[in-house]
């Protein structure tokens, strides 16, 4: 083991999707804070957002290469032995040439070589899970570390410890209020009207897409208004009737990096239930009605199970959504103060802000340095 007195060296496994990449970059950061010293390695592949994301943050990035596990008896069984003692070969020596200390992985492609490499090397390990469902990865990762951590309770891996999802420092931090009237601006929103937040993730979600723009007008008329990220590639034609009127905005647009701005504005929102989604909406307070992917394994649906029992959000199926569910729904919880309010404070009880110090703890407890 290394001196005590000499830096940390810590190699983060992961990526592919934000899912995996956001809560990866902000133990990151959470480590720099901690000790500006501390030396940072991510594993990760060529094609993931990790690629782009990891260099922009200033971290150093070891590419390994994909090796999925087949989910059907073809051609691709046979090549996956092969695929995989590769990505395990470069994994390991990316750990001998940080000289790893820990290894710290959140999942996907690359963290089921960095678990057999740690393992075979004798580097100490930490999991993080941050979907309420486990992948495989981290199921058979959590056999070989008494470190895991997960961001729901009841997720069934063993050794299993709730620490909550590391996001990222600006939602963290976020005082919507404080922040309001700023974001209206960043927005081009009326700091006078209530706002609705429509979003579908990075890729947007279709009938989000066009159930809410086909009652545009019904907003105005109400005295609402509604920020629609529409996903990329997603253009919308809203139905505006009185939005002809410029002082009452209907924005919508594909994207933004600013969604600290976009939960500043919003009194409500309705979106996907990805893991990081609904644990930054409980973090800010925000009330929301979930919409899973009505595809996978279901564990979009078991994401917001927590805070939508707490009374923080409501769930609806993607089936369900329409222009007439926004009329009977939504619009009606966009004009009810009690509703909205009571909301608010349930999702804020279970929210987690600290989840990334508290998963600094236990890497270090991991390497002994606690």
């Amino acid at each position: 083991m290394k001196d005590v007195a000499e830096p940390l060296s810590v190699v983060l496994a992961g990526g592919g999707s934000a899912g995996h990449v956001n809560p990866l970059l902000s133990l990151a950061d959470a480590l720099r804070r901690r000790d500006p010293a501390t030396r940072i390695t991510v594993l990760g592949t060529r094609e993931g957002l990790e690629s782009r994301l990891v260099p922009e943050r200033g971290y150093e990035l070891v590419t390994v290469p994909k090796a999925p596990l087949p989910r059907r008896p073809n051609g691709a069984v046979l090549a996956f032995p092969g695929a995989l003692r590769g990505s395990i070969r470069t994994a390991g020596q990316a750990l001998r040439d940080a000289r790893a200390d820990v290894v710290v992985g959140f999942g996907g492609y690359v963290s089921t070589p960095a678990y057999l490499s740690a393992r075979r090397l004798g580097v100490p390990m930490v999991i993080h899970e941050q979907n309420a469902r486990p992948g495989l990865a981290n199921r058979l990762g959590a056999r070989m570390t008494p470190y895991v951590a997960t961001t729901f309770y009841g997720s069934k891996l063993p050794h299993a410890r709730w620490v909550g999802m590391p996001l990222r420092r600006e939602i963290a931090t976020l005082d919507r209020s404080s922040s309001r009237d700023a974001a209206m601006s960043y927005f081009g929103l009326d700091p006078a009207r209530r706002t609705l937040l429509v979003f579908g993730g990075s890729l947007g979600a279709q009938r989000l897409n066009e159930a809410f723009s086909a009652v545009g007008e019904e907003f105005a008329a109400a005295g609402l208004q509604v920020l629609h990220l529409t996903g990329a590639g997603k253009e919308i034609s809203v139905r505006r009737g009185s939005l002809d009127d410029p002082s009452v905005p209907y924005v919508a647009q594909p994207y933004t990096d600013r969604m600290d701005l976009a939960y500043a504005v919003a009194d409500l929102a309705v979106c996907r239930s990805g893991a990081g989604t609904v644990c930054e909406l409980a973090a800010v307070g925000l009330p929301a009605i979930y919409v899973p992917l009505p595809i996978g394994n279901g564990e979009q649906r078991l994401n917001a199970a927590e805070v939508v029992a707490a009374g923080g959000g409501l769930l609806v199926d993607d089936g369900d959504v329409s222009p007439a569910w926004v009329r009977s729904t939504v619009l009606p919880l966009m004009t009810s103060d009690h509703s909205l309010r009571s909301m608010s404070i349930a999702a804020a009880g279970v929210g987690q802000r600290d989840a990334d110090e508290t998963l600094v703890d236990l890497v270090e407890s991991a390497v002994g340095r606690r």
